[in-house]
């Protein structure tokens, strides 16, 4: 019995989706459980039954022969929304973060919470997964893996060709492959080509000594069929084939698409419906004719998530496993920073950044975008442990595997720019996939997603607050003015002081966002909510501080506070004021309470949730002082220009390395 069969068996006993064997599980403990059962069973048959003997005659209707199974028509695609798109996931191998400056005080609820809790076509989830009877559970994946953190693209091939030999112990498989035509790809669909000689290696290695994997298959126990996809979807071979050399050929001719657009649930839900008829059950068997896998290469989270529910159902209904070779999604955030270097050596090399379409790893933003004091511009993106929301939720729905592809992962030390390789998202921490595990996003439909939020009003209020901080655009407060020029000095500290009375009334909507979820925190139990909640308040709290402390030391700088006289006759009088950060808060008890319920929130998030994203904001945020304080620097004046009245001609060394330097082109849409 293979483990997706006992995955199978689990939850039709039980009616549980979670089994002892989703995590990381010994395969020794899977095992022994196994034999425990067979030996029961057999005690069970050669046990003497203690009751009476009886005989009954029953008198049934003749069973009718059942028909084949009805195939799935076809599925056209619309610009239509759809109303459900959501998800439930799990960790397996090991686990992919940003922060910027933006929110608008108009904001008053930026989205609708109060959805009703279900709508017909919704997909069974973990609420109502004991409903479920073993006639349904037929068109009901077991649910699969996330979370699953690799450095190359190869580390993954080596993992699904596992899969494939598991597929295969049941019954003959195809592996339909879909890659990405964007130009961000290109490296690893190289990688990948690479590999599939070791693996086609691999598994003739593997029939040669007997394995059971190719035990009675008659035809070809493995073909392989390869599709490309962007704006448009390409199938690239006529029919699944067992030829090396024709999938390899198929895989080298993918052309770029310069659109930009990746339709990637169109591709998945069309290469499944092109091999449908491998899922037909056969009558002489009464079993699927093959077992048809799904691998996704993509970088990207896709311009179609729109038809994410569409494509769960038909991959459901087939019994096909969607695999996804993929990215890490930034932490909160939906858009990374992707370094990309002229492949065409006569051009310009310096490397340039590319804003791709990466995450979020949740359906709605957890996390704000608040960036008030300037001190949190380095940690705008970091790993998120998981994959893009949409694309996860595919993998996880339909039984299969995330893997989050990143070559610079590490759990050691911060990531910088220039290491960054190209094509590749700039992320500057990583964390411990096995950590990471608890915090798991709710991969559930869009009104599960809703149901769960008004369970508990910190989860209401964290995911409003979120979506208030995305929009409009805060801007980083002014903190160096130059008195160089009375008027001057005059107008930039009244302009400062006009962009904090707009961002004082926004923090304070902020919090009170936040407190509405306040009462009923303690109630919550998951981790990921826990963390999140904590840390938004936290930081709102810090953030009200702030700016309502900001506004105050401005006011002195403008009537009270006077320059430090010089030390001596070769010093310069002072002419610069520069508000710093400070432990000291100078404006009252009210404020000293607030930095104390900040701290606690903060100090909380860093104790229980070590090793996360959560944490590591957390800190960041303790170690920058929430009061301000003044200090004095000198500015040189600007020098008039200087006109250069001889005729000498400095020029010509100057254009000749202009002629010299290389051109530069922008980096296409990755």
């Amino acid at each position: 019995m293979s483990i997706r069969s006992l995955r199978r068996w689990w939850q039709v006993k039980t009616g549980k989706v979670e089994t002892p064997i989703d995590g990381g599980v010994p395969f020794w403990i899977v095992s022994l459980i196994f034999h425990l059962l067979i030996i029961i069973f057999l005690a069970g048959i050669m046990m003497p039954r203690e009751e009476e003997k009886a005989v009954s005659l029953v008198v049934a209707e003749p069973i009718e022969e059942l028909e084949e199974e009805e195939m799935i028509p076809e599925l056209q695609f619309d610009d239509m929304s759809s109303e459900e798109i959501g998800a439930d996931g799990d960790t397996g191998f090991e686990a992919a973060a940003a922060q910027a400056p933006v929110f608008d005080v108009a904001v008053e609820d930026p989205i609708d919470l109060d959805l009703p809790e279900h709508e017909v076509g919704e997909l069974i989830t973990d609420d109502d997964f004991s409903e479920a009877t073993a006639e349904n559970l037929s068109t009901v994946a077991v649910k699969g893996n996330v979370g699953n953190s690799v450095k190359a693209a190869s580390g993954a091939i080596d993992r699904l060709t596992q899969e494939i030999l598991l597929s295969m112990e049941e019954r003959n498989t195809v592996v339909v492959w879909l890659f990405d035509q964007s130009a961000s790809l290109m490296r690893q669909r190289e990688e990948i080509l690479s590999r599939f000689d070791r693996i086609y290696e691999e598994l003739g290695m593997i029939q040669a000594s007997g394995h059971k994997s190719f035990d009675g298959k008659s035809g070809k126990p493995l073909s392989t069929q390869v599709y490309a996809f962007g704006n448009k979807i390409n199938k690239l071979i006529d029919a699944p084939t067992d030829s090396l050399a024709t999938i390899k050929e198929a895989i080298e001719g993918i052309e770029r698409d310069t659109t930009g657009i990746e339709n990637v649930m169109e591709a998945v839900t069309t290469a499944a419906q092109d091999h449908q008829a491998y899922r037909k059950v056969d009558r002489t068997t009464g079993e699927p004719k093959a077992n048809v896998m799904l691998i996704v290469v993509s970088d990207e989270a896709g311009d179609d998530v729109q038809h994410l529910d569409l494509t769960v159902r038909t991959c459901n209904k087939l019994q096909m496993p969607v695999y996804v070779v993929g990215v890490p999604a930034p932490f909160g955030r939906p858009e990374t920073r992707v370094k990309w270097v002229d492949p065409d050596p006569a051009f310009d090399q310096t490397p340039q950044w590319a804003i791709v379409s990466q995450g979020p790893e949740t359906i709605y933003p957890e996390r704000l975008q608040l960036d008030f004091t300037g001190a949190f511009g380095d940690l705008d993106m970091i790993d998120s442990g998981f994959g893009p929301f949409h694309l996860t939720r595919l993998a996880y729905e339909t039984g299969g595997i995330y893997f989050a592809v990143h070559p610079n992962r590490t759990t050691s030390r911060r990531v910088r720019r220039g290491e960054t390789q190209s094509y590749s998202a700039h992320l500057q921490y990583f964390f411990d996939p096995k950590v990471m595990r608890r915090y798991r996003p709710d991969y559930v439909s869009i009104n599960t997603y809703h149901s769960r939020l008004s369970e508990n009003g910190a989860r209401k209020a964290l995911v409003k607050a979120a979506q208030f901080t995305t929009t409009g655009q805060l801007e980083a407060p002014a903190l160096r003015f130059e008195k160089t020029n009375e008027a001057r000095f005059v107008n930039a500290v009244s302009k400062a002081q006009q962009s904090a009375a707009i961002i004082e009334p926004a923090v304070n909507r902020l919090y009170e966002i936040l407190r509405t979820g306040e009462d009923q925190r303690p109630e919550e139990i998951s981790p990921r909510w826990q963390a999140g909640y904590d840390l938004a308040m936290g930081r709102a709290i810090a953030a009200k501080v702030r700016a309502e402390t900001y506004n105050s030391m401005l006011a002195l700088i403008k009537t009270k506070l006077k320059f430090d006289k010089p030390k001596d006759k070769n010093t310069p009088q002072n002419n610069t004021w520069i508000l710093q950060p400070a432990d000291t808060i100078e404006t009252g008890s009210q404020d000293a309470k607030l930095l104390a319920k900040a701290k606690m929130y903060l100090e909380r998030v860093t104790k229980e949730h070590e090793g996360t994203p959560w944490a590591m904001l957390a800190q960041r945020e303790l170690q920058t002082p929430l009061g301000w304080k003044w200090t004095q620097d000198y500015t040189k004046p600007p020098q008039p220009r200087q006109r250069n009245n001889n005729n000498n001609n400095n020029n010509n060394p100057r254009e000749m390395e202009n002629e010299m330097a290389k051109k530069k082109r922008p980096p296409p849409r990755l």
